[in-house]
């Protein structure tokens, strides 16, 4: 492990599979099962829609043709805003709060498949009690409410006062724009922050170039690329507090058994 007198004063974290892990997921059954619920929701609503094929089906579309513009363009969608225009094809008065609800059912069978990591809420706990700013920054087209909301039934929205989502500020990782909005949301200087991912071309190479300290969760040994090095390597979350430890030159307080 590396031990350098450059001072960390916060951390930000990947989400989906650094703090919440979700496993192989069938995408189309998943969009499939999100579409059930969000029609059904709609139908509850008392708001027309078409056969649940046809709705279905548009969907679909609408959600793969914003897929590949946000590729083509490298800019992040917000799957709140094809929501929107596509209850308006349908002739649909959706509230905010109404909207927001039929974002969740969409994203509920993804947030059934959530579990925290192991070690997530020891180690968040032991770094927030050290002083250390917390946060996260993920790529997402799902809403922030939504993600917010799926973060306080697990508990740990709390502990990350700091949310940059890439479909709030349209910069996906690696860009180095949404590390430096992470930072400048968190009042940190690059240098003092560290990041912490599982993916090595968004979250490693992202934050190497945008001057951040690196470092990888790879439980199963399993990532290695030349070209995107990690300054450190963990297996676990549990490790991380140690990690930046050896930033500040002394050891971590342990928390009360």
């Amino acid at each position: 492990m590396e031990t350098t007198t450059r001072q960390i004063s916060g951390v930000l974290f990947d989400l989906g599979d650094t703090l919440l892990r979700f496993g192989k997921v069938d995408t189309r059954g998943l969009f499939e099962q999100g579409a059930e619920l969000a029609y059904a929701y709609l139908r509850s609503l008392g708001k027309p829609v078409p056969d649940f094929a046809r709705f279905h089906r548009r969907q679909l579309r609408a959600v793969r043709w914003n897929v590949l513009v946000s590729r083509l363009t490298r800019r992040e969608f917000n799957a709140l805003d094809v929501l929107t225009r596509q209850s308006r094809r349908m002739d649909h008065d959706l509230t905010d709060a109404e909207a927001a609800e039929l974002a969740w059912k969409w994203y509920k069978p993804l947030r059934d498949r959530g579990a925290v990591a192991p070690g997530t809420f020891e180690a968040l706990r032991r770094l927030r009690d050290d002083g250390l700013t917390l946060g996260l920054v993920s790529n997402t087209f799902i809403p922030g409410q939504v993600l917010d909301r799926h973060l306080a039934e697990e508990g740990l929205l709390e502990l990350l006062p700091i949310r940059v989502y890439s479909c709030d500020v349209r910069y996906r990782k690696p860009h180095p724009k949404i590390f430096a909005i992470g930072c400048e949301r968190t009042a940190l200087a690059p240098q003092q922050a560290l990041f912490v991912g599982d993916s090595l071309r968004a979250d490693i190479y992202g934050a190497n170039r945008a001057g951040l300290v690196s470092v990888l969760l790879d439980p199963d040994d399993e990532h290695a690329d030349p070209r995107w090095r990690p300054r450190h390597r963990i297996a676990a979350l549990s490790e991380l507090p140690d990690v930046v430890a050896a930033y500040a030159g002394c050891e971590t307080k342990q928390e009360d058994r």
